[in-house]
């Protein structure tokens, strides 16, 4: 046993330029083999607090900084975490289970890429001008940083999403303390050794480590920080939001989706059927913006199911490290029950599961067996009511359906809470737009998914969310604005 835990991961929270050991921690999986690998700090409100404290002493430093030199900074910061994509995608695949693949070729360039696309942003933003010359007065307006800035981000793409928050923060001037998720700490911390190499000064970033019950907690009801930038489920979100209220804290807010496909029978099958495949099982479903509702057209319906089933089973599940495996491991033991207990409900309302948990077989490579794997799971014959079809399940799980026409399916792809994201499939560029207008959803995707332009608006609707992020959008969020007006 000594020796099993001289092998441990040790993380330390990063609080002022500085590693600070922690008096208690939590055991972190390796969700491919079920073995702790890895002791993660504890944290609670002594240690947000210092890290507050650091942050709010390295703003007024930072916030004087020159656009231009903030923007040098985080271009060093991407090249140092670009320098070093193999060992941070590596970290990435054993702490969260997903695929090497997925973490070489979208995690850590796209965590790459946020720094990259907020330093070059941050020059190119312009204020307002008017003028009422009848008044003899000129108005304008300024935009500054709030101050220290609480971000808290989710288990699932753990560097992607922290940057996508820590990029735009820091761009704008604030400072930051951090949580990622507890489950998935360790690339955070990996960056925090590049943090002194690429000119960030000492405070601007901190990093504690720790449950939202506890460190999450602590952060969103510290009186010294004005703003919370959340990423994760929509009950720790109504919590977020209650804390925050007597302090009247910013918010932005994103959460669940359950999200629709929606393929008309003009769809090309096949552009739709591989990305429709990605766009339920990437990263094992564990993407917001996972497709866990297909609804198809009832003229091509067969014809999709067979070919859609055939290729999911192609999908190869077992070791993350092995470059042929489409599937890894689900984050948790307790979250690979919850999603299987999905199934097992669907099952017992009467519909039917046609390939993947409890139909096929899973076969694991030897020192995997007791990792949290499920193969790709295709359900058909759900009622719309059904929990299947109304809850998010964040795992490698698509319900197909039928249906008959536009009307119907709008009607059908709206009634849920969410409104995070859609894809829409036809030919027909009238129908695209006409349908695409009606979704309640904050993203809609016509005949691809996930293609990305960082400039626009990113969030979603009724219960996935509130505010939105991008360039213009994280600007906003970021900054207070102030109307100055000169009499002349």
């Amino acid at each position: 046993m000594m020796a099993q835990s001289k092998a441990l991961l040790v993380l330390e929270n990063f609080i002022g330029g500085k590693f600070i050991p922690c008096s208690s921690y939590i055991d972190s999986y390796n969700p491919s083999t079920g073995d702790v690998y890895c002791k993660v700090p504890d944290s609670g409100k002594e240690e947000v607090e210092a890290a507050v404290k650091a942050a709010k002493d390295a703003f007024p430093i930072w916030s004087s900084k020159s656009p231009l030199e903030r923007s040098q900074i985080l271009n060093k910061l991407a090249d140092l975490i670009e320098h070093d994509l193999e060992a941070f995608a590596q970290a990435e695949s054993k702490d969260q289970g997903k695929t090497i693949t997925l973490a070489r070729t979208m995690d850590i360039p796209r965590a790459v890429y946020n720094f990259r696309f907020f330093a070059s942003s941050i020059l190119h933003h312009i204020t307002e001008c008017t003028e009422m010359a009848n008044m003899g007065c000129v108005h304008y307006t300024s935009r500054a940083p709030v101050g220290v800035a609480g971000l808290i981000s989710p288990w699932n793409l753990p560097l992607y999403l922290l940057t996508w928050k820590i990029a735009p923060a820091i761009a704008c001037g604030n400072t930051v303390v951090a949580k990622p998720s507890e489950m998935t700490s360790v690339t955070a911390w990996m960056m925090c050794k590049l943090l002194e190499k690429a000119g960030v000064p000492h405070g601007v970033v901190n990093i504690v480590f720790g449950t939202g019950a506890k460190a999450g907690e602590a952060l969103v009801c510290h009186p010294d920080v004005p703003l919370i930038s959340f990423t994760g489920s929509t009950l720790t979100a109504q919590r977020i939001m209650e804390k925050s209220a007597p302090h009247c804290k910013r918010l932005s807010l994103e959460l669940g989706g359950k999200n629709p496909a929606i393929i008309f029978d003009d769809a090309d099958l096949s552009q739709c059927i591989p990305t429709t495949l990605r766009s339920s099982f990437a990263n094992q479903g564990e993407i917001c913006l996972c497709t866990s509702r297909i609804f198809v057209q009832r003229g091509i319906y067969s014809e999709f199911l067979k070919r859609f089933v055939a290729e999911a089973k192609k999908w190869k599940t077992g070791n993350p490290s092995d470059p042929t495996v489409s599937v890894g491991a689900l984050i948790s033991k307790e979250h690979l029950e919850k999603v299987r207990n999905y199934v097992k409900k669907a099952q017992a309302e009467g519909a039917r599961v046609l390939c993947g948990e409890g139909v096929d077989a899973l076969d694991l490579p030897p020192g995997y067996q007791k990792g949290y794997f499920m193969l790709p799971t295709v359900i058909t014959e759900v009622k719309d009511e059904s929990c299947c079809m109304q809850e998010e399940i964040f795992g490698p799980v698509t319900c197909v359906v039928a249906f008959d026409t536009e009307e119907e399916v709008i009607r059908r792809a709206n009634g849920v809470k969410y409104g995070l994201a859609a894809t829409v499939w036809s030919s027909n560029v009238g129908r695209v737009h006409r349908v695409a207008r009606r979704l309640q959803s904050g993203l809609v995707w016509t005949n691809c998914w996930l293609v990305r332009d960082l400039n626009l608006p990113f969030g979603g609707m009724k219960a996935s969310g509130i505010g939105r992020e991008g360039a213009k959008d994280s600007y906003e969020f970021f900054t207070e604005v102030k109307t100055i007006t000169i009499k002349h």
